[in-house]
């Protein structure tokens, strides 16, 4: 019994220790890391007379593929791709289009291929094969690089063209394909040899053409690939492998070199200044405001017009009509797609309809330009409110006041304009109830100053003023200064605010070397975003290098950038396909500035010393399509 009692005890002291110790044990190993490795092909990687309608792919492990549409591709491309699909440890390739005759093909797997436990890819696996009697095999490389800021872009179909015509990229299917990488390189191979035309393509529609609205990329050279057949000697050819140099035999051998053609093609990709214009909605958000939205910028104000009733609808009598346009005011953002009308009508307020037509711009098919008209039916629908709700409303209608808001608060920085802005349009403004006074130690003294309204809706004033570094400043608002355009008015208010003094800021003075007056150089931010507040203040120019002056900048880290603006818009313009125009070349200064306060900084600029796609900081280089995303 002594001895079972034993056995007990120690069997439940295993147990205790053992809930007690859930740590120890097999806890699973490290993370796998290493891709699917490839065991077998049927039929083999380069096979020729290539006849079969599949290919099976065996691997070490089971699989699962990643997003077959984006990281496969087939070149040449057929009109339908591929099937691609993972059984177990196999992938199989269908091919569901009858493959031309004496051609090499290659697939590109990409990323696709991936261990079915943790999504490891097999990156960069390819295969090729041939339905002729030789594998074509010479390659041409490059990158492609968004023109605008000079980031690597990936996922972007690079295709070649055996017909030369610029027609070929519109209305043919490239010969010859492939895909970036994440670094924006792209290696096209098994091409045969030839003379080509190159393009990059951001191919939405996946028919491996140009269509209009899709990003590209163009190159004006023509690329050559040949094999070079070259004849040596035995003994040229036998003394580089020989280590003592000694000719071996003295015949004649013939030695074929493969010339890959270029492996340094650059390709500037962009996308046409040509995006869709139309009119979206009008909307009614309440009975006295509309608000219409374009899609677009539209190059003039889109004009509007009031219609009757019965011009929309027969079931609508004349009588219900009014002209509401007369009694309107109007406000129109800097590209004219967003449109603010208040009405001040009140018959055309109580109307839970009111019909418009309207006049903009709007692109056909193809992008062209026309004009367009469209009729509009605004409609309010009154929200169902109880007798309280409707007693609150309209009593805070009653007292309502027109805000006035300033965006200077506290320490405001010299170079920023003071603006004010109503809370409703305004139907006029008593600038001698409005003054604006400087702190000098304990005494306030006015000052003469300007208000210039910024927008026909006179939403937005600016106060017009020399500000002087540590001016402290008060603007004094008075009681019913402003009156709105219904009538109602402001309550007294203050804004106070002071200036920064100058010795918080930097000054800069850039020396650009083989100075060209198209230049127009940008100060970027640290996430390589212009900052538009600052412009030179002042440029120093002579027939070989020019020095522009900035001043009053923040302390902080900036970079240059410079762009050649050929069109003298004083705008970076992007390319177009059917002027054959390329974009307007970008350059960036290799160093990162970094600014103290109250110093002075000087710096000089050769953008022709370093190649134009090595002179952007690292740390600003991203994936472009990444970054879009």
């Amino acid at each position: 019994m002594l001895r079972k009692e034993f056995i007990v005890l120690c069997l439940l002291a295993t147990i205790f220790i053992g809930c007690a110790n859930r740590g120890i044990g097999p806890q699973g190993g490290p993370r796998d890391s290493i891709p699917p490795v490839l065991v077998a092909m049927f039929p083999e990687d380069g096979t020729t007379h290539f006849n079969a309608k599949r290919i099976e792919l065996q691997f070490n492990e089971y699989l699962q593929l990643d997003n077959v549409a984006e990281n496969v591709l087939l070149s040449p491309p057929t009109k339908q791709p591929p099937e691609v699909r993972a059984v177990g440890k196999k992938v199989f390739v269908t091919f569901l289009d009858t493959l031309r005759d004496s051609t090499t093909y290659t697939i590109e797997f990409g990323s696709a291929i991936c261990d079915f436990n943790e999504k490891v890819p097999l990156d960069g696996f390819t295969y090729s094969f041939s339905t002729g009697d030789a594998l074509d095999s010479l390659e041409i490389s490059g990158r492609v690089i968004n023109s605008a800021d000079l980031n690597p872009i990936s996922g972007i179909v690079v295709g070649l063209h055996r017909d030369l015509h610029d027609s070929a990229f519109a209305i043919s299917q490239f010969d010859n394909v492939a895909k970036t990488d994440s670094v924006g390189c792209f290696i096209i191979h098994n091409i045969r040899p030839g003379s080509y035309r190159i393009y990059a393509l951001g191919d939405i529609s996946r028919d491996y053409r140009y269509q209009p609205g899709e990003g590209l990329a163009f190159n004006d050279s023509i690329w050559h690939t040949s094999l070079d057949i070259q004849t040596f000697s035995d003994t040229t050819w036998l003394d580089s492998l020989a280590a003592d140099s000694t000719p071996i035999i003295d015949t004649i051998i013939e030695r074929t070199v493969v010339t890959k053609g270029p492996n340094d093609v650059e390709l500037f990709y962009f996308k046409e200044n040509k995006t869709r214009r139309y009119f979206q909605r009008a909307y009614r958000d309440e009975a006295h405001a509309l608000r219409f939205i374009l899609v677009g910028k539209q190059d003039t104000q889109p004009s509007f017009r009031a219609l009757r009733p019965c011009e929309v609808d027969s079931s609508f009598r004349d009588s219900a009509f009014v002209d509401w346009m007369p009694y309107t005011r109007w406000s129109y953002n800097k590209t004219n797609d967003t449109i603010l009308c208040w009405l001040t009508d009140s018959i055309a307020i109580r109307q839970d309809s009111l019909f418009a037509e309207i006049t903009y711009q709007r692109t056909d098919s193809v992008y062209n330009l026309e004009m367009a008209k469209d009729t509009l039916r605004c409609v309010y629908r009154a929200p169902r409110l109880t007798e309280k709700m409707l007693e609150t409303k309209a009593r805070q209608a009653k007292n309502r006041r027109v805000e006035i808001k300033g965006n200077a608060t506290g320490k405001f920085g010299i170079e920023k304009p003071v603006i004010l802005t109503m809370s409703m349009p305004l139907d006029s403004l008593h600038k001698d109830s409005i003054s604006l006074w400087q702190k000098i130690d304990t005494i306030y003294k006015e000052l003469t100053f300007d208000l210039v309204p910024l927008d026909s809706a006179q939403l937005r004033y600016q106060v017009m003023y020399p500000w002087q570094s540590e001016g402290a400043y008060e603007l004094r608002i008075d009681s019913n200064a402003v009156v709105d355009i219904y009538g109602k008015t402001n309550k007294e208010s203050k804004i106070q605010f002071s200036i920064r003094s100058v010795e918080e800021y930097a000054n800069l003075a850039v020396t650009l070397m083989h100075y060209d007056p198209h230049m127009i150089l940008q100060i970027l931010n640290e996430k390589g975003e212009p900052i538009l507040d600052y412009k030179a203040w002042k440029i120093e120019t002579d027939s070989t290098q020019a020095t522009l002056h900035f001043k009053n900048l923040e302390p902080k880290s900036y970079y240059l950038k410079l762009f050649m603006d050929l069109n003298g818009d004083s705008l970076w313009t992007t390319g177009d396909w059917l002027q054959h125009q390329q974009p307007e070349p970008v350059y960036y200064y290799p160093k990162k500035l970094q600014f103290k306060a109250n110093w002075d900084f000087e710096e000089t600029w050769d953008y022709t010393a370093v190649p134009q796609l090595d002179g952007k900081p690292k740390e600003l280089i991203k994936d472009a399509a990444k970054e879009k995303k």
